[in-house]
């Protein structure tokens, strides 16, 4: 057996991950628990092309101390992904961000903001910080309606690696959301089943953590659901291994034979152990 990546056998020295947030947008629809998906920009030089959750690397400003009074308290768990309050809240501030920038979704208090308020403030990031702004209208970011649910750290294996936390944040009221026309290029609600039976079918490309988050909230019927079942998930680092299985190629997580963490726990009980590449895509497995 062989460890390997798409681009070549595990790499002897590691590129060192980025700090990076990803937030998946919850609402109730018609049709039960919905999540806010974007298409990210066909020639970004990360995962172009594919459906993921708003999201990105965490910046020098997220940490600064000026939002000690920009964002409301954390919760429990988006506090414990880090051992210090500023960097936690560095985290958190970059979910929310990403949020705006690519999703045109923002929960503040403070004020209200509308659809067009939000997209304002977007429009309005292009020329000052966000966490000016927000002083400016007199708004403080609420992280009482995110929190954490896992963290996954891309293999070794990639050249361009990332530290990913990953939030769920209901969505504001009255605020539908849209894709920035830039990084992303189209924007869709859907319930997570009906994205998942889309990939099935090869009409979308998902990564495998944004297929396993779908996987975690496909049984779930509303948002209340949903953050009962993301205050269950285990919030140590997830890196997934690129190995060879039978001339396969397969990326392991913890739990799975192949993985050098065999011994722990799957991620969540019944869910995947691995993805295997089949038709040039990454399917959700189980073994074990």
């Amino acid at each position: 057996m062989t460890s390997v990546s798409p681009g070549g056998p595990e790499r002897e020295s590691a590129t060192t991950p980025r700090d990076a947030a990803t937030v998946v947008v919850a609402r109730d629809g018609a049709g039960g628990l919905e999540v806010f998906c974007v298409e990210r920009h066909s020639k970004s030089g990360f995962m172009g092309g594919a459906l993921v959750f708003p999201g990105g690397k965490v910046d020098a400003r997220d940490a600064l101390p000026e939002w000690e009074t920009r964002i409301t308290e954390l919760d429990p768990r988006a506090r414990s992904l880090a051992s210090d309050l500023a960097t936690a809240r560095s985290y958190a501030v970059a979910a929310l961000r990403e949020a705006l920038e690519e999703a045109a979704l923002i929960p503040v208090v403070g004020g209200s903001l509308d659809d067009a308020g939000a997209r304002a403030l977007r429009d309005a990031c292009a020329a000052a910080p966000l966490d000016v702004l927000l002083a400016e209208r007199g708004l403080v970011l609420d992280a009482s309606r995110l929190t954490a649910f896992s963290r996954w750290i891309t293999p070794t294996a990639e050249p361009k690696r990332f530290d990913t936390r990953f939030y769920l944040l209901a969505a504001p009221l009255g605020q539908e959301g849209l894709h920035d026309d830039h990084e992303t290029t189209k924007s869709f609600w859907a319930t997570p089943p009906d994205v998942l039976e889309r990939w099935s079918r090869g009409e979308v490309m998902l990564a495998p953590p944004t297929a396993w988050a779908l996987g975690l909230f496909s049984n779930c019927a509303d948002v209340e659901a949903a953050f009962r079942a993301a205050r269950t998930t285990r919030l140590d680092p997830v890196e997934p291994r690129f190995v060879t299985d039978d001339g396969g190629m397969v990326l392991t997580l913890p739990g799975d034979p192949l993985h050098e963490g065999a011994g722990e726990s799957p991620l969540e009980p019944g869910g995947p152990t691995r993805f295997v590449l089949e038709g040039g895509r990454f399917l959700p497995k189980r073994v074990g």
